[in-house]
């Protein structure tokens, strides 16, 4: 039989590695200083961009990063940390957690990944920066449309002066 403590570091080490398989992001942060009425205001604002705030020991944090192979992430994990995991938009989640820094300076963005790539905190604040994916799938859609909606206008006015003149024409040869 284990030992609980053992069988608590397998099942969070278990929980990390299936949460960075599932993830598109993840974001590091240290939290010292934060109360809990905030720490739960945090989960509730990243919850809505689908994004979960999981608290862990540092020790099975770096375990459960480099048996995933993502090393370069452990040199982010000193002191009380804590790790978001972005499911879906990473954006909105660095949104939130920009956001949040403002109001609560404890909070504090050490880093992250994005699927391979490294984040320092300036890349996070970058991106929580850029429109939402509705915004630019919008500013695509509305690109593709205008050369469309360009010709169709020009091939209206061809036909409008067309009967505009066929009208000019009538009205000659009847006064």
């Amino acid at each position: 039989m284990k030992k609980i403590g053992l069988l608590f570091k397998e099942t969070s080490s278990n929980r990390i590695k299936a949460s960075l398989k599932e993830s598109n992001a993840i974001f590091i942060v240290k939290y010292s200083g934060l109360s809990g009425p905030d720490l739960n205001s945090l989960r509730k604002n990243l919850k809505c961009t689908k994004a979960t705030f999981f608290v862990i020991k540092n020790s099975i944090a770096r375990l459960a990063f480099r048996d995933t192979g993502l090393e370069s992430v452990v040199k982010f994990v000193e002191g009380p940390c804590g790790l978001v995991f972005a499911s879906e938009e990473p954006v909105g989640a660095s949104k939130v957690l920009c956001s949040f820094v403002k109001e609560h300076e404890q909070l504090k963005l050490e880093g992250g990944l994005l699927k391979d790539v490294i984040l320092q905190k300036k890349d996070i604040e970058s991106m929580a920066l850029l429109p939402s994916r509705e915004v630019l799938r919008a500013l695509v859609v509305m690109t593709l449309n205008s050369p469309i909606a360009g010709l169709a206008i020009a091939l209206n006015q061809i036909a409008a002066k067309f009967v505009y003149c066929l009208d000019q024409i009538k009205q000659k040869k009847t006064t």
